[in-house]
Parts: C-alpha cells; structure tokens; sequence
C-alpha cells in the first residue's frame, strides 16, 4: 500500500514539474501568462489609437510579443507615424515599441 501511495505520489510530482514546464517562455515563444499580458496590451493600444482622432486605426496593425509592440501599416504623414508610437508608448505594459509603419 505504502509503495502505491509514493508510486502516485511521484507520478502527481512529476505531471506538475512538466505542466509547469510546458507553460514556460522561450526566446521566440511566450508562455501562457505572457501572451495573455500581450492580448491585454495589444487591444489597449488599439484602443488608444483608435481614440486618436488624427490616427485612421484601420490603416494600422499593432502585434505584441512579450510587451514589445509592433506597429506597421500605412499612415498620411511622418507626423501620424510620431503619433501613433507616442501613443503606443503611453499604453501601460508597453516595454518598446518598435515601428514598421509606412507613409502612404
């Protein structure tokens, strides 16, 4: 009975050392924790942009990974460009942001 108990014992342990592996970050994936923070920050930043009256939202794609976030798209101007990553910037959980953002 007792070797039972240890067999499942060590088998509960070892479950749970994997799980909790396999939810860990590695440089080109995030775990789960992350990309839900990168859910979170990209749909505020969309937010930000799209409550930006000189910014078109639509012309713009924003993608996040572990808080650095990307812009790219087309804007009107260098001037939109500038606006939309101080935006991006001002967005809580933003670590950098990086621009790939072309003027049309």
């Amino acid at each position: 009975m007792k070797q039972l108990i240890r067999f499942f014992s060590a088998l509960f342990i070892a479950l749970t050392l994997l799980t909790a592996v396999g939810c860990a970050s590695t440089k080109t994936s995030a775990g789960t924790g992350e990309y839900v923070d990168d859910t979170v920050i990209t749909s505020k930043v969309k937010a930000a942009i799209l409550h930006e009256p000189t910014l078109s939202s639509a012309e713009i794609n924003v993608e996040t990974f572990k808080g650095v976030v990307q812009l790219s798209g087309f804007v009107n101007s260098n001037e939109d460009i500038k606006k939309a990553v101080e935006v991006a910037r001002n967005v809580g959980g933003v670590k950098s942001v990086k621009n790939d953002m072309r003027r049309k």
